[in-house]
């Protein structure tokens, strides 16, 4: 469990295939279970240190949608090499593309785990981590992966770029169920004075399924909520924008796929709807807003992003100044590109935790830095990522947030400072 706004991005991200993923195979109950059989990778002096990084990179998606945290994570192994590595080795990255599909998951799985042997995996993202299973029985620590669907709050061993406070002993959350805050409806409420918020979605399954997560959120906060729902064959995308705008909403949340939101923001400044914020989230904090929202002027400077990392904008920064530095020949910049590159220095700390210690960089000894105590920040890109294994949800929970605003002169632009950005807000529960 982490927060509702990570919670959003689960299931966005989700939504972008609108339930044509395809299922991969899934291992029996027994192989949940944290055994030691999985040979430890080599922890010699001067060998490389062997990573493996899964993307859904081809997948029904499309080319470019979950290749953010793998170009982070490239950058900054390619920066570390130069440096002298770790202790003097090399780390040499696998790259495996699953293609979006649960049965290329496994093979990627198979590959990198059991026959490149990796010490771990970095910034997985993965469609449908069908491989998870797998992944977790040979002891194998993931860091920093996307929380896509609910494998990080289910399996030990693995460990998402937000962290969980779940058991995760097999079973997904607490009981099957997930919990999030309410935090990300209540800055707006008292920041900006937002009382009446629209929810816009499909008439499909898991279209719906988000949208009343959304809604569950705000009512929880005391919003006044007016639904949108949008035949997904035929979406009249104006006659929503003219609800919202004759509805007088000051916010503007959406579970429907990035070309909707595009249609939809167009609609909205053909009506003249304006809102106080029209809110995305992570996977679409991007440099590409004037591009994908070249059509609608005044909605695009109202669109606002939360998430859980410091703002790939804050150049004044001096741990965002050194990606920005490193990924200054990339043609776009992303939060997810950030994310994945806090990923890879988060490997990196707990393999020079190892260096030194007589059985070297090992899968063990890397999934020990792991379960310390003390969150993780990435050098102050994260908020602190914690892995608690609570027995029961808690009822209420302080979380924090980064909310940034778009303008077209400045592009990003902070909101406050994400460790300030903090609420004690009711937890919710859902099905992932």
């Amino acid at each position: 469990m982490r927060r509702r706004s990570r919670a959003a991005e689960t299931v966005a991200a989700a939504l972008l295939l609108l339930l044509t993923a395809a299922c991969g195979s899934r291992l029996p109950e027994s192989d949940f279970e944290d055994r030691s059989t999985a040979p430890p990778a080599t922890g010699r002096a001067g060998a490389p240190i062997r990573v493996g990084i899964i993307t859904s990179a081809t997948s029904p998606v499309g080319g470019d949608a979950f290749t953010g945290p793998r170009d982070g994570a490239r950058a900054w192994f390619t920066a570390l090499n130069a440096r002298g590595g770790i202790d003097g080795r090399e780390v040499e990255v696998r790259e495996c593309d699953d293609g979006g599909s649960g049965v290329g998951n496994n093979e990627c799985v198979h590959q990198l785990v059991e026959e490149d042997r990796v010490v771990a995996l970095v910034a997985t993202t993965a469609l449908d981590y069908a491989g998870a299973p797998r992944v977790s029985h040979a002891r194998v620590p993931d860091i920093g992966g996307q929380p896509i669907g609910p494998a990080y709050d289910t399996y030990p061993h693995l460990y998402g770029i937000y962290g969980s406070l779940a058991p995760r002993d097999g079973t997904t959350g607490w009981d099957g169920r997930q919990y999030g805050g309410t935090e990300v409806y209540r800055y707006f409420k008292r920041e900006h004075g937002a009382r009446t918020a629209a929810v816009v979605s499909y008439n499909q399954a898991a279209s719906a399924a988000y949208a009343r997560l959304i809604v569950d959120g705000l009512k929880a906060e005391g919003y006044d909520v007016v639904t949108e729902q949008l035949d997904f064959a035929l979406p009249n995308f104006r006659a929503a924008a003219a609800d919202i705008e004759e509805r007088g909403a000051d916010l503007v949340f959406d579970a429907i796929d990035g070309h909707g939101n595009a249609r939809l923001c167009a609609a909205m400044d053909e009506v003249g709807a304006e809102v106080t914020a029209k809110v995305t989230n992570v996977q679409n904090w991007t440099s590409r807003v004037a591009e994908d929202y070249a059509d609608a002027p005044r909605c695009r400077n109202a669109l606002w992003a939360t998430g859980s990392s410091r703002n790939y904008e804050d150049t004044g920064q001096a741990a965002v100044r050194e990606f920005r530095d490193a990924t200054e020949g990339l043609g776009t910049h992303s939060q997810w590109q950030l994310e994945g590159w806090a990923a890879a220095m988060w490997f990196t700390d707990a393999a020079r935790s190892c260096a030194g210690t007589p059985e070297g960089v090992t899968r063990a000894c890397v999934d020990r830095f792991m379960n310390r105590d003390e969150p993780y920040t990435a050098d102050g890109l994260l908020l602190p990522v914690r892995f608690e294994r609570l027995a029961e949800p808690p009822a209420t929970r302080r979380t924090c947030l980064s909310v940034a605003r778009w303008q077209d002169a400045r592009g990003w632009v902070s909101q406050g400072d994400m460790d300030q950005n903090c609420f004690v807000v009711p937890q919710l529960s859902y099905r992932p």
